[in-house]
C-alpha cells in the first residue's frame, strides 16, 4: 500500500492500493512523512499542514525497528550511531546522530509475503531512532555499514506509539502532542 491518499494517474490507479481505501479521510487530508512499499508500521494523517511540517522538519523522533541481513557488528551500530554517509538524490548526505540498540526480534504482526524474508538466513534486529528523515534512510544507512534491510515498522513518531495497532487499522487522535 503506497503511503499516500490517491493517485491521478490511471497506470498507478490500477496497479496500487492507497491510504484512501482503508478510511473516508477528510478532504485536504496528507500523510505525515511517508513510508515506502516495503516498509510498514505507523504512519500520521493530518489536515494540519502547519503540524504536517512541524513533525518534518523540528527533528522530532521517529523510532523504527528494523531486521537486518546477518549478525549486525558493534562497529557498524557505531558507525551509523556517529552519523554516516549516504546518497540522497545524486548528492553526498551525512546523516545526524541516532540513537541504535541491538534488540530481540518484536512481537510484531506476520511479515508480508511481499517481503521475501528468508527464515533460513541468520538476521538481527536493531530500534533506531532518527531526528531526520530522508528518503529511505535507514534502509541506506544500514546498507553502507553491510547490513541491508529486510524489514522496517516505523513504531513511534514522538510520543505516539504504533502499539496495539494492526495492519490497516486506523485510530482517530485528537488533541495530541507529539514532543
Amino acid at each position: 500500500m503506497l503511503s499516500q491518499l490517491s493517485s491521478n494517474d490511471p497506470v498507478q490507479l490500477r496497479k496500487k492500493r492507497f491510504l484512501s481505501a482503508l478510511f473516508d479521510f477528510p478532504p485536504n487530508s496528507m500523510p505525515i512523512g511517508r513510508l515506502d512499499e516495503k516498509s510498514e508500521g505507523l504512519l500520521l494523517v493530518t489536515t494540519d499542514g502547519k503540524l504536517s511540517d512541524t513533525i518534518n522538519r523540528s527533528g522530532i523522533e521517529k523510532e523504527y525497528y528494523a531486521q537486518v541481513d546477518g549478525p549486525i557488528t558493534d562497529e557498524a551500530l557505531n558507525q551509523m550511531r556517529k552519523g554516516i554517509e549516504i546518497g540522497l538524490f545524486g548528492k553526498k548526505h551525512i546523516t545526524r546522530p541516532c540513537a541504535i540498540t541491538r534488540i530481540e526480534a518484536p512481537h510484531l504482526p506476520e511479515a508480508s509475503p511481499k517481503l521475501r524474508i528468508g527464515a533460513h538466513r541468520p538476521s538481527s534486529w536493531i530500534s533506531i531512532t532518527l531526528t531526520e528523515g530522508k528518503f529511505r534512510q535507514v534502509r541506506k544507512m544500514t546498507a553502507a555499514v553491510g547490513f541491508p534491510t529486510l524489514r522496517l515498522v516505523r513504531i513511534r513518531v514522538g510520543t505516539i506509539v504504533l502499539e496495539g495497532l494492526q495492519p490497516g487499522q486506523v485510530e482517530k487522535l485528537q488533541g495530541f502532542n507529539v514532543k
